[in-house]
């Protein structure tokens, strides 16, 4: 058919505009308040797609064209309304910088902020190489080429420049695999890994960047009190702890200094950041500028050595022993230093400064000296060791340490091995993080971050590498083992090398570690509030609060807090190792993160960065785990503790949070791997536990009607095996599918009360037979099926007017049967014990009167793993008839658990075939009157039914025989509103099973309710009818007449059975904790099913806790290994 299409003229939006923009975000706010409050509530996420789903549409857009498809619009928009959201949608980090949120009194609001406008070098390539190059850089490199020598720092370098480059790739994969909005690394992670480790590594990294402030405020102090001003400090700097205190002093005041600037607006640190970033750059240009001149000139300064022996020079202007003035002889400075007495008359000197001269040497005797060949390879030492220069002349004399320490060498403050350096030299190589924490201020993230990062990274590792062939060509090796400088006047080693000044290098150096520290105390809490604000630890929820201009305060004080414990450790090269675990240990998992999506394929999982594969991330990880481990070993411990702690106290906590991560796809395909290869075979009694499948009963407001049901699920499993909680409602799902949700999440808030480990499901059925016989046959999955039911007994089966309860459990019992499945009963559910609840003293009693595979054998053993039940003693009782020995049955049972490893109790009870009391008889004539009362009132409703499903039809046939215009009359009519017909539910089987003949007899109604139009007449008659009946049922069941004669003798022997074993049990096991009995099984003639509910009733009277059990057809515990 041909259809015609009208073509309508469409005016273009000015998407460009400012103005349009600030008007779609304000109108996104109003339309979505639920969205903008989710991210500062803590409780949940925030839907991602949630800004692109418009839930409103314009009839006049539409129109009648798309009216076929308007019922779902709500769900489902229009692909123009979806593209027309996409066009407008402003790819913003949430919550990370002031000018994107404001706070009201009213409440928190969002507001319209411009497009990000940085491209790959201005917002990440300079923020990586401003946090990449510092303090490290300036205050250790040196130290570390001289010490490990310059193959050994390469390979340090090597080694942290590849885990970087490695992690980088990896994060790149994540970066480009969609938005990476607030929290940078953390984001990354929890999104990919879930919120258990999310949480776990998200606060490893905050540690990380808070310490990372420490050193560098160290650093800064460093430079500050030992190159800058060193006549400012407060202690002694020549006593052993007075450096140290200083640093503690001036580090403490530097740092809330900071805090307080970042306190007033982080705007101030933005607009900084240009002036520190400036300084590393002329600082860098400084040191390859002086090593081209010290190629040509060297530099001016002189070392001084005594014997092979370093010098501080810093307290001496000469480098002699004595120097004539005026042709007299004159001790110098350093002869002071060295001698005591009078020069002219019996002055005592060193030994060691007798026998030795000094040298003077050049501390950068420049690129072509050939000096390269003697820093090749390494010179590590003891603590308090000098600094001596290998192939000096010297002259040994006796060792005398301590006098040595008074002396003016060079001395090592530390003690120095290869493990070391690599711990102090990592820090130097984080801050790749800082492109993906501002990915919301980029204009293509996911072009600029890969290559922002790599580039940063590339140049970065190729400074280091030339840095440290060039200090170990240019400067003197004495010189770069010289931490601080005191052989070349207490200046700054890398400054010797610097030109035009070295004042450049030592501005630059301070300026740059100020910098990084600024932008350490700004990124840390703003990590933390973006965990905290996630709601996964209830415990941080208080540091997701922020101030008017979006500043997480209270975060801002845990992290100058957590900064001022750096500071007190008052030593950069303790801090160094410290923070070298936190970012390890979040680059390992930003490598797993990578790799387990990779190797998941997730469908998810489309990142535009391309060259990643697994293998790179694996390395990665491994590296990053290996690097830990060779920084130091306890920290890594330490470390991985913490993080571990945080991982189970998540998981303890109950993460709610579903974020598609990739442990979750990793979860499922190793579930799904471990149920194929369970379906293989079925388990070996070795390997027999209980697997319960928990059938519950609701109240009418679908709450849980018996919980301690729950509460014995939990003692009898312990958090073992599988546990699947399930409840049936009657109706259709269509009509109840909100109310069986709203069960599921009931159970679910029981179980978790009741600490029960499992799984809920609640089907919704025709009846309750359907559905619990549904869920005995196909609950579970693979081999991870039930292989027992727990029911509760029905209370006042008797006093219930409907039939329905006991005849439903009795099915129950029927399949469980039939399905080869165990059976557990507990009578008496509300009484038994809590969770919380300590039974100090008692017993659980087992009657074991039929073998039934050893489930009452194993059900005490496992009850008694439970706190609940642990002080309980076990009991087993047999039954011992005429013919038996029961000496010997008891030897026999005590032997058989002993090979069963029970501990237990052993009787044997012995029970007399007696006469049939006339109690046994007055029981079962009881019984069987209460039975024929229940079947003639259930023939009279019967009959009645049918009854009024003749008239029923004869009346629609009647109406279908009239005129369609004829109207009915109203003089012989009399109308009957609604007649409500009870139709008891029947199994699908059961309906099978049933013949043609009683099929006919009574039909299924087609609803609950029948509407009828009778006469008057037919009423009256039909009314009298049913009274007459009524009448003469009562009047039969008077009349029977109880004659024992006419009993069946079958039920009688039966009520003997249940009568004389209730008095044994009652006698034994009235005050016993708990009584496990053997549940005999139903009838297979239905016609006795009521029976068989009083033979039960009779059985367990007089008993508090009972727990009737069934086996299912096979042994369950055994006596081998």
């Amino acid at each position: 058919m041909p259809t015609n299409f009208t073509v309508v003229p469409v005016e273009d939006t000015p998407l460009s505009e400012p103005d349009y923009d600030e008007h779609i975000l304000k109108e996104e706010d109003k339309e979505e308040p639920d969205m903008v409050a989710g991210p500062y509530s803590g409780e949940e996420t925030p839907r991602e797609t949630s800004s692109l789903i418009s839930t409103d549409h314009d009839d006049s857009i539409y129109g009648k064209n798309m009216a076929l498809y308007e019922d779902e619009m709500d769900s489902t928009p229009m692909v123009s309304s979806l593209l027309n959201k996409l066009a407008n949608y402003t790819n913003i980090t949430q919550g990370v910088i002031e000018h994107e949120e404001a706070e009201s009194e009213d409440g928190i609001q969002r507001v319209a902020v411009k497009g990000p406008q940085m491209g790959t070098f201005i917002g990440v390539f300079l923020p990586c190489m401003q946090n990449i190059l510092g303090v490290i850089l300036f205050l250790r490199l040196t130290w570390i080429v001289g010490t490990a020598g310059i193959m050994e720092a390469l390979a340090v370098v090597f080694m942290c420049c590849s885990c970087t480059m490695l992690t980088a790739i990896s994060m790149s994969a994540i970066a480009t695999n969609g938005v990476v909005p607030a929290g940078g690394s953390y984001y990354m992670i929890s999104r990919a890994l879930g919120p258990e480790f999310g949480g776990a590594v998200g606060l490893c990294f905050y540690l990380g960047t808070t310490f990372a402030g420490s050193m560098y405020i160290l650093g800064t102090m460093e430079i500050f009190l030992t190159y800058i001003m060193p006549t400012a400090t407060v202690f002694n700097a020549e006593e052993p702890t007075g450096m140290q205190n200083n640093m503690r002093i001036y580090g403490t005041c530097c740092l809330a200094i900071m805090t307080l600037v970042v306190f007033v607006g982080v705007k101030y640190v933005n607009k900084l950041a240009l002036i520190f970033l400036s300084c590393v750059v002329l600082s860098i240009m400084a040191i390859y500028a002086g090593v081209i001149q010290s190629a040509f000139k060297p530099s001016n300064f002189q070392i001084c050595l005594l014997g092979n022996r370093t010098l501080q020079n810093s307290k001496f202007d000469k480098c002699l022993k004595t120097e004539v003035i005026d042709n007299v002889t004159h001790p110098t400075q350093l002869w002071k230093l060295f001698c005591e007495g009078d020069f002219n008359g019996n002055a005592t000197c060193d030994e060691y400064f007798t026998h030795n001269n000094l040298t003077e040497i050049e501390a950068v005797p420049g690129l072509l000296s050939g000096v390269i060949s003697d820093n090749m390879w390494g010179h590590y030492g003891q603590y308090r060791a000098v600094v001596e220069k290998k192939g000096q002349s010297s002259e040994r004399v006796s060792d005398n340490t301590d006098k040595d320490i008074s002396m003016p060498y060079v001395f090592n403050d530390i003690a120095t091995f290869f493990t070391l350096l690599v711990g102090i030299y990592f820090p130097s190589v984080t801050g790749i993080m800082a492109g993906s924490n501002r990915s919301g201020d980029l204009r293509d993230p996911q072009r600029s971050i890969p290559t922002g990062t790599i580039l940063a990274i590339v140049t970065t590792s190729f400074i280091y590498i030339s840095c440290v062939v060039l200090f170990g060509a240019c400067i003197e090796g004495v010189v770069l083992r010289d931490k601080y400088g005191d052989s070349v006047k207490k200046t700054l080693v890398v400054a010797t090398l610097a030109w035009p000044s070295s004042w450049v290098i030592v501005i630059g150096s301070f300026f740059s570690c100020c910098g990084a520290g600024l932008q350490s105390l700004t990124g840390a809490p703003r990590i933390l509030q973006a965990i905290a604000r996630d709601g996964i630890m209830p415990f941080l929820q208080v540091f997701g609060h922020s101030k008017a201009n979006g500043e997480p305060t209270w975060a801002l004080l845990l992290t100058a807090a957590i900064c001022e414990i750096g500071i007190l450790i008052a030593s950069l090269d303790a801090v160094a190792p410290i923070l070298s675990m936190f970012f390890l240990m979040c680059y390992l998992f930003v490598n797993l993160a990578c790799a387990v999506q990779t190797l998941l394929r997730t469908p998810n999982w489309r990142p535009r960065f391309k060259f990643y594969h697994w293998s790179l991330s694996f390395l990665g990880m491994s590296l990053s785990l290996s690097l830990m481990f060779v920084s130091s070993w306890y920290y890594a411990l330490v470390v991985i503790l913490i993080a571990g702690c945080i991982y189970k106290y998540i998981e303890y906590r109950g993460a709610e949070k579903e974020w598609g991560d990739g442990i979750r796809g990793l979860s499922l395909n190793a579930a799904r791997y471990a149920l194929i290869k369970l379906e293989e075979a079925p388990p070996h009694t070795k390997n027999w536990r209980p697997q319960l499948l928990v059938l519950l009963k609701l109240d009418s407001d679908l709450g849980v009607k018996h919980p301690r049901l729950l509460s014995f699920t939990s003692q009898l499993k312990a958090g073992k095996g599988l546990t699947i909680v399930c409840s049936v409602l009657e109706g259709t799902y269509m009509a109840r599918g909100a109310d069986a949700k709203l069960s599921e999440q009931n159970i679910k808030a029981a179980m978790a009360k009741e600490k029960t480990k499992g799984f809920c499901h609640v089907v919704v059925s025709s009846n309750q037979r359907d559905g619990f016989s549904h869920l005995i046959q196909s609950a579970g999955l693979g081999g991870m099926k039930h292989n027992a039911v727990l029911v509760a007994w029905p209370a006042n089966w008797k006093q219930s007017e409907s039939s329905l309860s006991w005849k439903n459990f009795i099915e129950t019992v029927r399949e469980t049967t039939e399905a080869h499945q165990a059976l557990l009963v507990a009578k008496n559910i509300d009484t038994f014990p809590t969770n919380q609840d300590r039974l100090a003293e008692g017993t659980i009693d087992v009657w074991w009167i039929v073998h039934d595979g050893g489930l009452l054998m194993l059900l005490p053993f496992l009850l008694r793993q439970h706190k609940v039940w642990r002080k309980c003693k076990m009991r087993i009782f047999t039954v011992a008839q005429m013919d038996d020995n029961s000496i010997q049955m008891k030897k026999d049972l005590q032997m058989f658990l002993y090979h069963l490893r029970l501990d237990a109790k052993v009787e044997v009870v012995e029970m007399h075939a007696g006469d049939i009391s006339a109690f046994t008889y007055e029981k079962t004539l009881v019984m069987e009157q209460r039975s024929q009362m229940l079947k003639q009132m259930q023939l009279s409703k019967t009959e009645r039914e049918r009854e009024i499903q003749s008239i029923s039809d004869e009346s629609r046939n009647s109406i279908r025989r009239k005129p369609c215009g004829q109207k009915p009359s109203h003089n012989n009519k009399l109308q009957v509103p609604t007649v409500i017909l009870d139709e008891e539910p029947q199994l699908i089987h059961d309906r099978n099973t049933k013949s043609h003949a009683i099929l006919n007899d009574k039909p299924t109604p087609t609803s609950d309710r029948v509407h009828m139009t009778w006469t008057k007449e037919k009423l009256i008659s039909e009314r009298n009818r049913q009274h007459r009946e009524a009448n003469m049922t009562v009047r039969d069941i008077f009349n029977m007449k109880p004659e024992w004669e006419n009993l069946d003798q079958t039920n009688v022997r039966r009520m003997h059975t249940a009568v004389k074993l209730n008095e044994v049990v009652v006698n034994k096991s009235q005050g016993a904790q708990l009584v496990l009995l053997n549940m005999p099984g139903p009838p297979k003639n239905k016609g006795g099913d009521e029976n068989y509910m009083e033979f039960l009733e009779v059985l367990t009277e007089g008993l508090e806790r009972v727990l009737l059990v069934r086996g299912g057809g096979r042994e369950v515990i055994t006596i081998y290994s």
